[in-house]
């Protein structure tokens, strides 16, 4: 079915391309680890908005408590961006100013909620992936994780998904870019669970046709890979903490 129908970028994609050669008056900088996590998710936005970004990884506790001296974490966690002469933290409102800005958003307030909404829950599906590398009992984790995703998440998507390209007002938006990602997540733990949601399945393929994508899913690419040992060694380091988490 998705083969048949090809990929046309929307005007609003052109838009966000015209957009940042007038608005990125400095580059934007990224603070957190040499990993996925938190910021993963904000490097897939900029990457769909074709913002170019630097980053600045975390590797020791000075580095931290130095973030923490000089004011630069409001509520003393990471990530942080750099953007716009501002130093934002907390996840989902460095999303939303990404997506706002970049025409990722919506177009009117009936919208932007239900965008949020997919992109809350999204959050939280990717979330309990994201803890895993930090968890004990992985493997009842990883099952409750495949059956909230089979029965509460995925199935929300593959209606939303029905007949409408994108998710919300016939238009790209965070929420989208959000989708992908969980999926491809999704995907690396559970191989072939998408066969029961072909809705979701065909959203995929038609996301990794924007160009943007493509390049962001190429090696070599700002895309973090799973985490690994070093990653999990070096968080918990900079944060001072034991495995397992509570």
């Amino acid at each position: 079915m998705f083969l048949q129908r090809t990929f046309t970028a929307p005007q609003s994609f052109t838009d966000i391309h015209s957009q940042n050669k007038i608005a990125m008056a400095e580059k934007v900088v990224l603070h957190y680890f040499n990993g996925r996590g938190k910021m993963e998710t904000i490097r897939w936005l900029l990457t769909v908005a074709e913002v170019d970004f630097d980053e600045v990884h975390l590797t020791t506790r000075e580095q931290y408590e130095k973030l923490l001296s000089d004011g630069s974490l409001m509520f003393q966690q990471v990530p942080m961006v750099e953007i716009d002469g501002m130093r934002l933290v907390q996840t989902k409102a460095i999303l939303n100013y990404i997506a706002e800005k970049y025409n990722l958003h919506g177009q009117n307030l009936k919208d932007r909620v239900l965008i949020n909404m997919y992109s809350e829950g999204l959050i939280d599906l990717m979330e309990m992936i994201m803890i895993l590398p930090f968890s004990s009992d992985v493997e009842a984790k990883l099952k409750n994780i495949q059956t909230k995703a089979k029965e509460r998440y995925l199935p929300v998507f593959e209606k939303a998904l029905s007949g409408p390209i994108y998710l919300v007002g016939g238009k790209l938006s965070c929420a989208d870019v959000e989708l992908l990602e969980c999926t491809l997540m999704l995907e690396e733990k559970f191989p072939g669970i998408l066969a029961d949601f072909p809705n979701v399945k065909s959203f995929q393929g038609r996301m990794t046709q924007i160009p943007a994508i493509s390049r962001f899913l190429q090696p070599g690419s700002k895309r973090k890979p799973q985490p690994d040992e070093t990653y999990v060694k070096t968080v918990m380091e900079v944060f001072n903490v034991k495995l397992p988490l509570p």
